[in-house]
């Protein structure tokens, strides 16, 4: 039994070693009183416990599901996330990086944060364009990617802009999302092939 799972053991039996023992103290109240009380320590214990043995069942769920690619069919499918919309990484400049698929968008539109990453310097680039967003207009500045790669499949020379403003999540726009050969979505699933 590996160590983590000695230590739980104990602690349950101690824990239980408590409580038992303080029913017992408690048991000059008389028995009626006494078993209520086991009833209630009892529902509260085995509650913490399935909560326990649940809690990665619950905490997978709040994740945001997992791309897949397919290297024989040459697709790449992103399950739908709970907030509706489709994440996935890509790798830019040979660092990945998190993008939520719009269709809406133009460009694949990095914030300033990726963009550095990427290994841009966003203070060093000329924001000469303009986008309208739902926030309003906004300054850009265009730029080419060295290298885009998703799944097994890499571009090189890739046309992109970076915002100059606020923005919690890098864009994967149309300008890319062209380059794949066909765009599905069904059964809660995005799936790009070339």
């Amino acid at each position: 039994m590996p160590d983590i799972e000695t230590g739980r053991l104990i602690y349950l039996i101690v824990l239980m070693a408590m409580v038992a023992g303080w029913f017992f103290m408690q048991s000059r109240q008389g028995w009626n009183k006494t078993l209520q009380q086991v009833a209630v320590w009892a529902m509260i214990f085995t509650g913490v416990a399935a909560g326990y043995g649940l809690w990665e069942d619950i905490n997978r769920q709040g994740d945001i599901p997992r791309q897949a690619y397919e290297a024989s069919t040459g697709s790449v499918t992103l399950p739908r996330a709970r907030d509706g919309h489709y994440y996935l990484t890509a790798t830019i400049n040979g660092t990945p990086l998190r993008f939520v698929v719009d269709t809406g968008a133009t460009d694949m539109v990095l914030t300033r944060a990726d963009a550095e990453a990427a290994g841009l310097s966003p203070d060093s680039l000329n924001y000469l364009g303009r986008a309208s967003t739902a926030n309003g207009e906004v300054r850009t500045a265009y730029v080419r990617l060295d290298e885009v790669e998703l799944g097994g499949v890499r571009d090189t020379d890739v046309p992109a802009v970076v915002n100059e403003g606020e923005m919690r999540q890098s864009l994967l726009g149309m300008g890319y999302l062209q380059r794949w050969g066909r765009i599905e979505i069904t059964n809660g699933e995005l799936i790009l092939t070339r």
